[in-house]
């Protein structure tokens, strides 16, 4: 049942009271005068079907707790500390005075209520109407795109780890698995947390025990019980299942029937690094930096430097690469856009979703890679598509092959290749030259001649490069650079609400408040 205001607060009113302690112009003031406007109790309706049970806190009393604590880096325990004993949350959220506020574990509930209602995002939403209500962004169609990497809430598990980890779960959450258990596991003692106590600097026992331990997981999985599981049981099935194959091999000399193991020569595509947070993932943001955690994706108006959109996803996978997500952060645009972004974004199939809707890329172009250094590249060949045809620098022709199942084509140099005054500078291979044929070629190959060439557009990307950089600052500043949670659920929800946060606190900064009705700025021009 949804609470709303009843009588008076408890002790006197901190706004009317002590205004002149509440720094002006900051977010506790704003919040202040205006969160019943911001967020009025209607708009969480749907939230509290039933008209049945105990009121709640008055979700616009939590909305502008969440707000805060998102801005702030308050944990929830924390969070309410501030609402009983700091007059500028009081004031911001409207307890009174002598007020001690809640019990923690209610903003734990409404932010689930979030996340399973119909619009999980709406604080972001509603900021963002007050964003268009005041024109800030009326005229101004630049969006920069760009990612992050948000370390995980957990810690990094080695394979030992997981496999103990993961059966020990089925162990809690299967009906029946502690007799299975009993009978066929003997590897270690999983009512025990902790690791074996064997000699770890002996390389045979700790090959010894990787194998007795994916032994006792398959018995674990192939001698269970028979059926229906819950949620939980489920996915503890599923993580052990997951674990003892992600990086395991026959051992040498096994063909996997016999029941010998060892840790595998290679690492698993989209690994599992953390039973405790199984979304949680292995990131490359380059070649040389790495983390273990979600991507976070934002799109926003630089001059301004107002989030327009932000998402945070796994990070393996096609499906969670910045171009991929790029068009879900447009989607909601409306005009002709300059979009700008660097060269994670600069895929052919985003210029052509881009160009398809009407928009212009300024987008950074990758760099293609030389098989010499300092010699020829894919962009030195005359590529005819239509004839399937590539001509090489030194003017030998050669027949593009058939598509791949991704689209690209071949052309083989190699008869050629021999003779060729030109071959130190085009290939090391003894077989000669073979290049791979973009099946966008064209669009990529223009793209890469003009941000080379053209002096306006190299001036215009240079410029707007900055803002790019100092919005993400903003989104990781002050310890936002790991999430709060776990799961990309939990988390997501989080970007939205530090981006509402941010996005609420720059408007006030330009000047936000409420005339006629209506959300406006002083500041014209940001």
């Amino acid at each position: 049942m949804q609470g709303e205001w009843t009588g008076e607060p408890v002790g006197p009113d901190v706004w009317e009271t002590c205004r002149e302690l509440i720094p002006p112009g900051s977010v506790f003031a704003f919040l202040a005068e205006h969160r019943e406007v911001l967020f009025p109790p209607e708009m969480f309706a749907d939230m509290y079907p039933s008209a049945n049970g105990r009121p709640s806190m008055p979700p616009q009393v939590l909305a502008a707790a969440v707000i805060l604590q998102s801005l702030y880096r308050r944990s929830d325990f924390e969070a309410v500390l501030e609402l009983r004993c700091e007059l500028r949350w009081k004031a911001a959220c409207g307890p009174g005075l002598l007020d001690t506020a809640f019990d923690p574990s209610l903003l734990t509930y409404f932010r689930r209520r979030l996340q399973h209602s119909r619009d999980p995002n709406r604080l972001f939403a509603k900021v963002k109407e007050a964003i268009m209500a005041t024109g800030a962004l009326k005229g101004r169609q630049r969006r920069a795109l760009d990612s992050t990497v948000f370390d995980d809430a957990v810690a990094t598990q080695d394979t030992i780890t997981q496999l103990i980890a993961a059966t020990r779960a089925v162990l809690h959450e299967v009906p029946g698995a502690d007799r299975v258990v009993a009978a066929y596991c003997t590897a270690h003692d999983y009512t025990d947390p902790g690791k074996p106590t064997i000699a770890w600097n002996d390389e045979a026992a700790r090959a010894a025990l990787v194998d007795a331990l994916v032994t006792d997981a398959l018995n674990v999985l192939g001698h269970s019980p028979d059926q229906q599981l819950g949620e939980a049981g489920a996915n503890a099935v599923g993580i052990l299942a997951l674990v003892a194959g992600q990086d395991m091999e026959p051992a040498e000399g096994s063909d996997g029937g016999t029941g010998r193991w060892r840790i595998a020569r290679r690492t698993a595509r989209d690994r599992i690094v953390s039973t405790v947070d199984p979304a949680s993932r292995h990131i490359h943001k380059n070649r040389t930096h790495h983390q273990d955690g979600f991507k976070g994706h934002a799109s926003f108006e630089p001059e301004t430097g107002l989030f327009t959109a932000v998402a945070l996803i796994g990070g393996g996978g096609a499906d969670h690469h910045e171009a991929a997500v790029a068009a879900q952060l447009l989607a909601e645009e409306s005009g002709t856009l300059t979009v700008l972004g660097d060269s994670a974004y600069g895929t052919g199939d985003l210029r052509a979703h881009l160009d398809e809707r009407g928009h212009r890329a300024v987008i950074k172009p990758a760099a293609k890679r030389q098989a010499v250094p300092g010699g020829f590249t894919v962009d030195d060949f005359v590529i005819d598509a239509a004839a399937g045809k590539a001509v090489c620098p030194a003017g030998q022709t050669a027949n593009l092959g058939r598509p791949h199942t991704d689209g690209a084509r071949t052309a083989q140099f190699k008869s050629v290749c021999g003779p060729c005054p030109l071959r130190e500078r085009c290939t090391t291979c003894k077989t000669g030259r073979l290049i791979n044929i973009h099946p966008r070629h064209a669009e990529l190959a223009a793209a890469r001649r003009q941000a080379a060439t053209d002096a306006a557009w190299q001036a215009e990307y240079k410029r707007w490069r900055p803002p790019v950089e100092r919005a993400i600052a903003w989104l990781v500043a002050g310890g936002n650079r790991r999430v709060p949670y776990r799961g990309v659920i939990k988390n997501d929800t989080w970007l939205h609400h530090r981006a509402a946060a941010l996005n609420l606190r720059r408007l006030i900064n330009l000047g936000l408040t409420r005339t006629a009705d209506t959300w406006t700025i002083k500041v014209a021009n940001p």
